[in-house]
């Protein structure tokens, strides 16, 4: 793998993408301080432009080059959460490129935990701006086969790392306007950080005066196919319907196959938050390729815990559906 990593540092260097896997997903990865770089990932994915990047870090010693203010907040975070799936956002340093800012002030940091992208971005000593390694708005690879099949030659190199630990996005704190506020829920979650901050952040409002962040649109991580979050209750009713319309429905659900039907795919899905999350996007993918009429994902619980899976599944639905635009 050296020769991999030596490989991918002169590609990034020269101005290249490169994917590699973190905690959470895989990112599509560029020299954060090159600009022209930069824009190839917009490109790649088809992403609009003042949509920001997350800069990935090798330690919380390269804050500095990247913020120009360090709350103590701030440093406290880092040495509970990194490395680890918490992005900051912080107040940019002013040579820090629009490409990366979306054009703001703040710029969102974060150093991950997967020691493939450690030692990648150790070897390349700066910051790697990263966003989901998939085309925009469709749902994040946690593997390097999801890479390839989605971006293909629009990459030069994805570092195979195998399967994301965690499985969707980092939780992402806002930083830059005094109070903590959660922007983007994650593996870690606002209990987790009140341990450590003394309180608990707040939550944004919709539509709230906030930094725009990645991953914070309606709609988001969604697949091709048609996607319906139905209740515990409402799922075999919602099955039982598709069915007699002729319908080939996919399901995903916490729960063993409730109806044998050559018409219906039933994946179940672990009855805990951190298993859910983790196969999330690997079984919406496998879920989607079935060509199905539409994928029933029965509601996971409310509460806490599960926020971020819901909240992904929310974004999902919302984008599901809809082909990609050219």
């Amino acid at each position: 793998m050296r020769a991999e990593i030596a490989r991918a540092v002169a590609l990034l260097r020269a101005g290249e993408l490169v994917a590699f896997p973190t905690e959470t997903v895989y990112g599509l990865g560029a020299d954060a301080a090159n600009a022209a770089a930069v824009a190839k990932i917009f490109a790649a994915k088809g992403r609009p432009s003042e949509h920001p990047l997350i800069v990935h870090l090798p330690s919380a010693d390269h804050l500095a080059r990247w913020a120009r203010e360090l709350p103590a907040e701030a440093e406290k975070l880092a040495a509970a959460f990194w490395p680890g799936p918490l992005t900051l956002i912080l107040r940019r340093r002013p040579e820090v490129h629009d490409a990366v800012t979306g054009g703001q002030d703040t710029v969102g940091l974060r150093v991950p935990s997967h020691p493939l992208a450690l030692e990648l971005l150790a070897a390349f000593d700066g910051g790697i701006a990263a966003p989901s390694a998939n085309r925009f708005g469709r749902i994040s690879p946690t593997t390097a086969a999801h890479v390839r099949e989605e971006l293909g030659g629009r990459v030069p190199l994805v570092l195979d790392g195998g399967a994301c630990p965690v499985g969707i996005e980092s939780t992402i704190l806002d930083l830059s306007r005094g109070a903590p506020v959660l922007l983007r829920p994650g593996a870690i979650g606002a209990a987790d950080l009140a341990r450590v901050l003394g309180r608990a952040p707040e939550l944004a409002a919709p539509k709230a005066e906030a930094p725009r962040v990645s991953g914070s649109l309606e709609a988001h991580y969604a697949p091709r196919t048609p996607l319906q979050l139905v209740s515990s209750d409402g799922l075999l009713f919602a099955l039982r319907n598709a069915l007699v319309a002729g319908e080939k429905v996919a399901v995903l659900a916490p729960t063993a196959q409730a109806i044998s039907h050559d018409l219906v795919t039933w994946t179940q899905a672990p009855a805990e938050p951190a298993g859910f999350a983790h196969d999330l996007y690997a079984s919406l993918r496998a879920l989607d390729a079935l060509g199905c009429v539409r994928i029933l994902v029965q509601q996971p619980p409310a509460g806490e815990a599960w926020l971020a899976v819901n909240d992904r599944l929310r974004r999902a639905a919302a984008g599901s559906g809809e082909e990609d635009e050219t």
